[in-house]
């Protein structure tokens, strides 16, 4: 019998329950505050197979993408280009060159260090793409938000807020301007109906392989 562990269940004011498989394979539970625990406990029996498999496929990709290390050589992501990771003895921030210049004195907090990087880093290049696109499909929009959201690369808020987690900043140019322009054709098209795929089709006909070189590669974008 395949029995399923909850790892952390968050209740709030949220209307659904939502099911999420993280990238090391542990279950987090999304459930509305007045939702009964075995009403929740009964949604995972009933989805115990579909749950099993993610966690398999989280374990495999876990396996080929373990946590980094911040020492000399290791490989980040930028761009969709691999930096390795040189440590530095003086300097103030972190550098990007042929290598990624880190200084000795960030070591102690080196993932918080470059997680603020890459946030920077996504702030001006997501900014310039979402002005560019904007511009050349006359939509606008409120304003952009990164996030820390580990799943979800993009998303559109009700008030026009355009919502990117930083890991998108991993990734090749011309994917984020594919989530991009997702993000952008929901300002007008809030659903996945033909209108709004016609839409993001006359801006990245290729769309298709795009959307799978996410399905297939999004794991990595992680440090």
């Amino acid at each position: 019998m395949v029995k399923i562990n909850i790892d952390n269940l968050i209740r709030s004011k949220r209307k659904t329950i939502s099911l999420v498989v993280t990238q090391d394979a542990r279950l987090i539970i999304y459930a509305p505050s007045t939702t009964p625990k075995e009403y929740i406990q009964d949604l995972v029996f009933k989805k115990r197979f579909w749950i099993k498999k993610k966690q398999e496929i989280a374990r495999g990709r876990y396996k080929r993408n373990p946590p980094k290390e911040f020492v000399s050589g290791e490989a980040f992501l930028f761009l969709g280009n691999v930096y390795r990771l040189e440590i530095v003895d003086d300097g103030i921030d972190i550098e990007l060159g042929d290598s990624l210049k880190i200084p000795k004195r960030l070591l102690p907090h080196a993932k918080y260090s470059l997680i603020n990087w890459y946030k920077k880093q996504a702030r001006m290049k997501i900014a310039e793409r979402v002005d560019w696109y904007a511009k050349l499909t006359g939509v606008q929009y409120e304003s952009i938000k990164i996030t820390e959201a580990e799943r979800r690369l993009g998303s559109c808020g009700i008030s026009g807020r355009l919502n990117f987690s930083w890991r998108l900043i991993m990734a090749p140019l011309g994917i984020i301007d594919y989530v991009v322009i997702h993000e952008l054709s929901h300002l007008e098209h809030k659903n996945h109906s033909s209108k709004f795929w016609n839409k993001v089709k006359t801006i990245v006909p290729d769309y298709k392989q795009r959307e799978k070189w996410l399905k297939d590669n999004s794991f990595s974008l992680t440090i």
